[in-house]
């Protein structure tokens, strides 16, 4: 039976690279999409602006605080300010369009900030955090319970307790906690404010003060300042007739009033905080109270009213911690299974160095076209001229030189199908394809004893450095074919 190509076609050999996805893409048909850090933040919280803004998850509160400001100190300037203007000086409406705009500049950059978010720990990192706390608490029985992980410290002579946490993978620095509401270790963590819309950290804490405590004097200078209009025009017109004509401005008595009391109570309990040097984290927990013991104090206090203040709102602001908007570096390069069930990309480390953009092999179009063209073919071994069956074998491409005396060599009949070096090659001496297979010499990929790959004068290589791809898809294509 005479299977092949009636009509002789030239060889034309499209190249294939196996970086890419699909053997028949070009190397620059698929770009790999990079991604930024703040796109894979463990954490809870949200990012606006491609990760320059950083808040937490729950900004309900947030946008309410941004609402009383604004309606507020809008009342207020809409109102009250042209007539206080008119009347006493023009330099109310003055500073208090400085109050404002100090107190919303605060409020954005101690919101949009990194309050101070310990990265967490790699798996190499948590593994050998794990390798030392098992070596250091020993082996135990069925019944054995390990001990708290903690380690101690000594600062300035007070001896300081880290904990380990559990979800980061770290032993959390001094004065640091997790907030369960971003899910992220904090340094020097304060608390969590709704109000702000983000944790209160070593990064953020001085903008916060800023905040609440210009917040305060916005507060009052409002209140005094309404109720100075309401007295002036009461006295010219009337109580009844200053309230017909400024309407807006009990609203914003009732609003400063009931407000004025948190705020200035908030912004004195953390004036005694920063005097003291303490977080409201410790303050809350007693960390440093004389009633744990004699000898308790506070080791991160300076003695010293002034110096605490300055340390804590002139000191250096330290450089966050978690790169969100630097760009994820991938790993190695991850396989993409195909149809045919061949991976593009080798999975070992040997074979990530061999799938290169420039590394490509020549198609397999004899191949193809055989498989068209020819119904009859099996993927079951063929006799060869009645001698034993080949069997294939499971890894193809060894060289030629490993078949021992006993096994069968490569059909004589097939003209130009040699072995050279640890190669197959088929040469043409006319350029031109005329490849005229018969059925009782046919060898299928599965039974060749080395990779065949066809080219005119193609440069030989080692088929070490090579991967599986040429040899599974032509297996997969002539398998598809048949069927």
């Amino acid at each position: 039976m005479h299977l092949g190509i009636d009509e002789p076609r030239e060889c034309q050999y499209n190249q294939i690279c196996t970086h890419n996805s699909s053997p028949m893409e070009t190397p620059h048909s698929k770009k790999r999409k990079v991604k930024r850090k703040w796109q894979i933040f463990p954490g809870r919280n949200k990012f606006y602006c491609n990760g320059r803004i950083m808040m937490a998850k729950q900004t309900g509160v947030f946008y309410l605080t941004i609402v009383l400001i604004l309606v507020t100190s809008g009342l207020f300037f809409a109102f009250d300010c042209p007539f206080l203007a008119s009347n006493l000086t023009p330099a109310i409406p003055a500073i208090g369009g400085v109050l404002f705009l100090f107190v919303i500049g605060m409020l954005l950059r101690a919101s949009f900030s990194d309050p101070g978010v310990l990265p967490r720990a790699t798996p190499e990192e948590a593994a050998d955090v794990e390798r030392q706390i098992d070596a250091a608490n020993g082996a135990g029985g069925p019944g054995y319970r390990p001990p708290p992980r903690t380690r101690e410290v000594v600062i300035n002579g007070q001896t300081v307790k880290l904990k380990y946490c559990f979800t980061c993978k770290i032993f959390r620095p001094p004065r640091a906690s997790h907030c369960s509401l971003c899910d992220n270790c904090v340094e020097r963590f304060d608390h969590h404010c709704p109000w702000v819309g983000n944790c209160v950290g070593k990064r953020n804490y001085r903008f916060f003060y800023l905040f609440i405590l210009s917040l305060s004097f916005l507060t009052i200078f409002i209140f005094a300042f309404v109720i100075t209009h309401v007295i002036l025009r009461s006295n010219r017109t009337g109580f009844l007739s200053a309230l017909k004509d400024s309407p807006a401005s009990v609203l914003e008595v009732v609003v400063c009033f009931f407000s004025v009391w948190s705020i200035v109570g908030l912004s004195g309990f953390h004036t005694y905080l920063i005097s003291s040097n303490q977080t409201t984290n410790e303050d809350i927990k007693g960390s440093w109270s004389t009633k744990r013991g004699k000898d308790n104090y506070n080791p991160y206090s300076y003695g010293n009213i002034l110096t605490n203040c300055c340390a804590a709102l002139c000191g250096p602001l330290p450089p966050s911690l978690i790169d969100r908007r630097g760009f994820v570096q991938p790993d190695t390069p991850q396989p993409a299974a195909q149809s045919n069930g061949t991976n593009t990309c080798p999975t070992t480390q040997l074979q990530s160095h061999m799938c290169h953009q420039d590394q490509c092999i020549q198609s397999t179009k004899f191949v193809l076209q055989a498989a068209v063209t020819t119904p009859l073919l099996h993927a079951q071994p063929i006799l060869l001229g009645g001698g034993p069956v080949l069997q294939p074998k499971p890894s193809v491409g060894g060289p030629c030189s490993a078949l021992g005396p006993g096994q069968p060599s490569l059909p004589s009949s097939i003209p130009g199908l040699s072995c050279g070096g640890e190669v197959l090659a088929l040469h043409d001496s006319e350029n031109h394809c005329h490849h005229h297979l018969h059925h009782q010499h046919f060898i299928s990929p599965e039974e060749t004893p080395c990779t065949a790959h066809l080219g005119h004068h193609m440069p030989l290589y080692d088929p070490a450095s090579q991967d599986s791809l040429h040899e599974d898809s032509v297996r997969g294509l002539v398998k598809l074919s048949s069927v």
